[in-house]
């Protein structure tokens, strides 16, 4: 997107849209708990709940073209993203009116339509596969910028380090957004990690970074302005660190053994909600009357999320194996006719199908280890960074996991 400023306006109808914002996240996980208990909803449920400010000042601010990728936490991102509340009740559901078909749940929220890639069950997943998108997008000079959502505990996996290092080596516009509660499930940072200034441990990658308060909605607006100035400008990544905290259990299933109520109930006193709307009240910008109006939209949205939940079916079981292949597939090439075989040998034959590839499709490309200035360790690609350039031809890293969830990423 193009910012036009990087100072939020707190006019009237900007502070209602982020306090209704939160408000509405807020209130749709309390009804998706109680759903939760009546097992309407199954599996697991991680909720949101002390985090809503960071969804809010950030993804609106996206375009329709940018791209988000989120963690098994992400119903406030998939709401804030504009993902219709009924389709995704309906995929926490399980049912085929969800945003994924009901084949996702509550942990894989996906929709290409609002260009929201999920939903990743697997700590850090998300970060290799951001990456690969910003670098499609890149190489499509396509103007977008991809903002991947992850908490605190990815910063220990190994695709966070990979990840950092390839898009700063290689210019990719990725806002990362490092939601830190404080807590990888049940283990405090300070009793994991010798570094615990995450915005400090990301800058060790050459990336711009910053820390912010993610309790407080109009510093994280404003942090996320500045990035996606910096983004626009630079086509650079950025990196900010929101401190925030979660108030409900990691999961429902969580006893919270390992923190106190007293800690609990000190940090709800700064919740973002409650600590928005005061100063709003204080400040004249919006009264109570307004505020018990938005929690009356909200819960009108709410109860047509139910009752659109409720109405929805199962999918056949005769459609179990839909989808495990896409059904948009590509059409097959065609065979270049041949009147006399050659005899060659298996290093041959990859190059040359790796060389048609490239000269059918100006979108594929090559990456990996030794691939290009080295020629490849059995001179499988030799000469082909000559050929084709640095851009289609990527040396990379030791790093496996994010060259490879990069791959993935930019083929979506």
């Amino acid at each position: 997107m193009t910012v036009s400023t990087l100072k939020p306006r707190l006019d009237h109808e900007h502070v209602r849209e982020l306090l209704k914002g939160m408000i509405r996240i807020r209130r749709f996980e309390d009804k998706c708990a109680e759903l939760y208990s009546k097992e309407k909803i199954r599996g697991f449920l991680h909720l949101y709940d002390g985090e809503e400010a960071i969804a809010t000042g950030i993804i609106p601010l996206l375009a329709e073209k940018d791209r988000v990728v989120a963690t098994y936490r992400e119903h406030g991102q998939a709401l804030a993203r504009g993902i219709p509340m009924g389709s995704v009740l309906a995929e926490m559901y399980g049912k085929a009116e969800g945003c994924a078909g009901g084949r996702g749940g509550s942990m894989h929220l996906f929709s290409h339509e609002h260009n929201f890639y999920g939903g990743n069950a697997i700590v850090g997943g998300g970060l290799p596969m951001a990456v690969g998108l910003g670098l499609a997008d890149q190489l499509t000079q396509n103007d977008a910028v991809t903002a991947c959502f992850f908490g605190e505990g990815a910063v220990a996996e190994g695709e966070f380090h990979e990840s950092l290092n390839l898009a700063v080596l290689w210019d990719i516009p990725v806002l990362f957004v490092c939601e830190n509660n404080g807590y990888a499930m049940g283990t405090a940072l300070e009793l994991s990690e010798s570094q615990i200034d995450i915005s400090a441990k990301a800058g060790c990658y050459g990336i711009e970074s910053e820390s912010v308060d993610g309790m407080d909605v109009v510093a994280v607006e404003a942090a996320a302005r500045r990035a996606l100035k910096y983004i626009a400008d630079t086509g650079k990544p950025y990196f900010i660190e929101c401190r925030t905290y979660r108030f409900r259990a990691h999961s429902l299933f969580d006893a919270q053994l390992y923190r106190s109520k007293d800690e609990v109930a000190e940090w709800r006193k700064k919740g973002p909600i409650l600590r928005f709307q005061t100063w709003l009240e204080e400040s004249g910008l919006l009264h109570s009357d307004e505020v018990s109006k938005v929690i009356v939209e909200v819960d009108e949205e709410i109860a047509d999320a139910v009752t659109y939940a409720e109405a929805g079916t199962d999918e056949p079981v005769e459609n179990l194996n839909r989808f495990v292949l896409s059904p948009d597939r590509p059409e097959a090439p065609v065979p270049i006719a041949s009147s006399k075989f050659v005899k060659t040998t298996y290093r041959e034959a990859v190059r040359a199908g790796i060389v048609d590839a490239l000269n059918r499709d100006t979108r594929v490309f090559l990456m990996g280890e030794d691939v290009g200035h080295y020629g490849g360790c059995y001179a499988v690609s030799k000469g082909l960074l000559d050929q084709f350039g640095p851009d289609r031809i990527r040396d990379t890293p030791l790093s496996e996991s994010g060259f490879t969830g990069a791959g993935i990423g930019a083929a979506i």
